[in-house]
């Protein structure tokens, strides 16, 4: 148990969706206690907690700052296009 300092808790909103981002993205957001989105959560002050928030920042909006969903997605997984439907009736 850790005493309380007095320090006033993040309010953080989960935003955007974790699909097609990395594995540790998606850790990232469920260890900071999201189930879903849209989610709004008091999370404690503490420099590990504003480490996580700082990684999936383009995911979860923290109250007094502001957030802008991302222009485009750098973290997405690349995945492979399928060239079968481009080659059928040939």
């Amino acid at each position: 148990m850790s005493a309380d300092t007095g320090a006033r808790p993040i309010r953080a909103t989960w935003r955007k969706s974790a699909i097609g981002y990395s594995e540790d993205m998606k850790a990232t957001v469920a260890s900071l206690g999201f189930r879903k989105l849209n989610q709004t959560r008091d999370l404690p002050d503490t420099p590990a907690v504003r480490g996580m928030l700082k990684k999936v920042d383009f995911l979860v909006a923290v109250d007094g700052e502001p957030w802008r969903p991302p222009r485009r997605s750098r973290y997405k997984l690349p995945r492979a296009r399928s060239a079968k439907k481009h080659t059928r009736g040939r």
